[in-house]
């Protein structure tokens, strides 16, 4: 017969369910999250208004709020809402936002190579160029260089956003037809314009369709046509002119340093997440809204000569010398640009046509 001790159902039900009780606590105890806590909240702030942050942002920001399932949730502010935009960079560098969407150009970030963010002029010829630019060319790497030293603010991203061209309310067919045109742009972009005697003009997002309604600005050169036609701007503009600054606008993600630090890993993988979807949708997006509403769209096509505009890309390298003097990692983006440009002129088409 054995020794063993024997136990009644009652006894034995009594001391599983204590096992029971301690493994449950035992488990409690070593989860680093409970879901019934508070969830993270972060306030991000785009660069654009209302109407176009829902493509350019509030989608994916949608996305990455269901995908986090309770555990942080991302509130979105667009463009002027809690900050200037001149303000923004510094905004997410004390703290008082906690993300933000912009190029580095316009939201002051305080770095050299902020001039290569939004539209640095002819730098690109098509949205691909900005993600193969800075994934498979080194600018990645030189971001993440140049805003290591900046304290208190983590670059994540950049990715591509729409061509950059002129949309005005008097025709331009000419270079000679830019002189003392009134002009919303970003500041590199009307740096450079100001050769052709373009008069930069800084506005509030919000202020700029009254402004062109009252006459105090001539046109935009801020995005491409499917920005003019989202955002209500085509409704007081007559005329897009063809021959593009840019290829695409270069923005990037920005998150304040701590507040990045304090989110759980598997968190900071789904906003990453969330960054790519964003770079993804626009892709596609921005494509089949550049050609539809150059088709179907409310403006008036203009263009000036290839051989004239020819000109502009000339005097747009000698600008990227000027811009290389400014620092040797200005100068390192700048011989980067030059040797993609001609490497995808070599590589012919579909990289590029009529090189």
């Amino acid at each position: 017969m054995s020794d063993t001790p024997k136990l009644n159902k009652r006894e034995f039900f009594k001391k599983a369910g204590l096992v029971t009780a301690g493994a449950v606590g035992a488990t409690t105890l070593a989860m680093p999250y409970v879901k019934a806590q508070s969830p993270i909240r972060w306030r991000l702030q785009t660069y654009a208004g209302p109407a176009l942050a829902e493509h350019v942002v509030k989608n994916a920001i949608d996305w990455f709020n269901t995908a986090a399932n309770g555990e942080m949730v991302v509130e979105l502010y667009t463009a002027d809402q809690l900050v200037p935009h001149g303000e923004l960079f510094r905004s997410v560098q004390n703290g008082t936002i906690d993300a933000a969407q912009s190029d580095d150009d316009s939201a002051a970030a305080p770095v050299d190579v902020k001039v290569f963010g939004a539209y640095f002029p002819l730098a690109s010829r098509y949205s691909l160029d900005v993600p193969a630019l800075w994934h498979w060319h080194g600018l990645k790497e030189i971001w993440e260089e140049a805003y290591a030293e900046i304290p208190d603010v983590t670059w994540l991203s950049t990715g591509a956003w729409d061509p950059c061209n002129f949309g005005t309310t008097k025709p331009i067919r000419s270079l000679a037809d830019l002189q003392g045109l009134r002009v919303y742009t970003f500041p590199t972009a009307g740096q450079f314009l100001s050769k052709w005697g373009v008069v930069p003009v800084s506005l509030p997002y919000e202020d700029v369709e009254p402004a062109l309604q009252t006459g105090e600005l001539d046109g935009i050169c801020w995005s491409g046509t499917t920005e003019l036609h989202t955002v209500g701007w085509a409704n007081v503009l007559k005329y897009y002119l063809t021959n593009p600054l840019s290829g695409a606008w270069a923005g990037s993600y920005f998150v304040n340093t701590a507040k990045w630090n304090q989110v759980p890993p598997h968190l900071q993988q789904l906003y990453r997440m969330m960054i790519d979807s964003s770079h993804y949708y626009r892709q596609h997006w921005y494509w089949a809204g550049e050609a539809n509403f150059r088709l179907n769209g409310k403006l008036e096509l203009t263009s000036i000569p290839d051989a004239e505009w020819k000109t502009v890309e000339d005097e747009a390298i000698k600008f990227w010398d000027e811009i290389a003097k400014q620092s040797p990692r200005s100068a390192r983006v700048v011989e980067i640009l030059k040797k993609y440009n001609a490497d995808m002129v070599r590589a012919g088409a579909p990289y590029r046509y009529g090189a």
